[in-house]
């Protein structure tokens, strides 16, 4: 048996199955092959280089090629490349994390679980709200409200919360447990002349009104994104989550932040939480944790959350979970110096610094003909563009792709294509960054 080559020129790349996908779309027209990375850039296998404005998946907090990073897996991988954390057995790295992430925590957390994907992590969030409402001896108390956008993975469980239509469709989802409020973007859904307060007011009775209907006493836990990435960077309005904790702590609901993507210094703080003033019962991680360089996530819990699931262990004999590659030495080793640097290097305060000039230039791209506003908070933002009568989304595809002609890998979600430049990005290179978008979007207008 011949095994491939370090280089897939010319060679059959459909075997492959895709994410995320047109899959008949992927068999007529192939993929595009990226080869190599360096700070914020990725180069194609054909010698393209192109400014990565999404970090890969939201993710590379330190852009590509760190050699700390580097050498911090090749460190762990020849002292002890695998070991588990089932039962009473652990290692350093994954001590050493879940320490650092306690003491990192914007509100007082008691445990970490490590698991290796933000899907994996809500997951395993949820199971633990029901285990919980079990323990309790509450076990109708076991509905997750989600919210209409918000994401949260693609596992059974955490695509249930998802409240986007294509992580439902065919896959029989969502579960029947998992309900949806509101989604509160004030720039897609605010009635005319409603004002941001009143909207807000609006958003808030939705979700009382919700649990009014359901009963406090059949829900369990609230899922809430910060900012909703995956739904289109959709910002809070003023006053949202001050409200939402009101209802949740009148009905005793637990509320699950999922900072899976605003986690690590995304929204100019170190969690979005102390961006929104949000004191969850429940963090869930990932992404930035470790740059995405190696696969990790991780679910924080308060010891309120805790300590009734370990009442129940004993009852059980045991906390019935467990994955193999829970709090993997190498990636924790990754993640717990992937911290360090974010933290030795300023680069939350870099991204709170960077803000001004990332917002001005998003600002100034929705002055395009072609452009309808713009949105974002720290290095996260979305530019949305007006539909085009051609059908929903094609506008900001069309627009994805010239931005990919232009050297600019954005992505597009609905009308808007999204931001999220590795944290190291600098302010000419956000320059640069936009200057791309702005021939993408001349490109395009000449087209028409």
């Amino acid at each position: 048996m011949t095994f491939p080559s370090d280089s897939i020129e010319g060679r059959d790349i459909a075997f492959q199955m895709h994410q995320n996908t047109d899959l008949r779309q992927y068999e007529k027209t192939g993929g595009l092959v990226i080869e190599s990375g360096d700070g914020i850039y990725v180069t194609d296998n054909q010698g393209k280089r192109y400014i990565e404005a999404m970090a890969g998946l939201w993710s590379v907090a330190l852009g590509f090629g760190e050699p700390r990073l580097v050498a911090a897996a090749a460190k762990q991988m020849a002292k002890l490349p695998y070991y588990h954390t089932f039962n009473d057995k652990t290692h350093g790295p994954s001590v050493d994390l879940a320490e650092l992430l306690i003491r990192l925590a914007p509100v007082p957390m008691s445990k970490v679980h490590f698991t290796s994907s933000g899907s994996e992590a809500n997951d395993l969030a949820c199971k633990m709200v029901w285990y919980r409402s079990n323990a309790l001896g509450k076990p109708a108390k076991k509905k997750i409200i989600g919210r209409i956008k918000g994401y949260h993975g693609v596992t059974i469980a955490a695509a249930s919360i998802t409240g986007i239509a294509r992580n439902h469709q065919s896959f029989d989802l969502p579960l029947d447990r998992m309900i949806h409020t509101s989604c509160p973007s004030y720039v897609h859904f605010a009635e005319p002349g409603e004002s941001e307060a009143s909207f807000t007011a609006r958003m808030l009775n939705d979700l009382e009104s919700l649990i009014l209907k359901e009963g406090a006493d059949t829900i369990a836990a609230f899922w809430g994104e910060p900012v909703m990435g995956a739904g289109g960077v959709l910002l809070p309005p003023a006053g949202y989550w001050q409200g939402v904790q009101a209802i949740l702590r009148k009905y005793d609901i637990l509320f699950v932040a999922d900072e899976v993507i605003t986690g690590f210094g995304r929204t100019g703080k170190l969690f979005a939480c102390e961006t929104y003033g949000i004191e969850p019962d429940m963090m869930v991680l990932s992404k930035q944790i470790s740059s995405s360089y190696m696969p990790l996530s991780a679910v924080l819990l308060n010891d309120a959350v805790y300590q009734p699931i370990a009442d129940e262990s004993v009852r059980q004999g045991t906390f019935g979970h467990g994955f193999t590659a829970s709090g993997h030495p190498v990636a924790t080793a990754v993640a717990v110096e992937n911290i360090k640097i974010i933290l030795e290097r300023d680069l939350v305060g870099h991204a709170a610094r960077m803000e001004s000039h990332f917002l001005a230039g998003l600002s100034a791209l929705a002055e395009h003909p072609l452009a309808h506003s713009s949105r974002g908070v720290g290095l996260i933002g979305a530019l949305e563009i007006k539909p085009w009568s051609a059908g929903a989304g094609i506008a900001a595809a069309a627009l994805k792709t010239a931005c990919q002609a232009e050297g600019v890998m954005v992505r597009n979600i609905g009308e808007a294509i999204c931001f999220c430049p590795p944290l190291i990005i600098t302010e000419q290179q956000i320059s640069e960054m936009f200057a791309g978008v702005s021939r993408a979007l001349n490109r395009l207008a000449e087209s028409q």
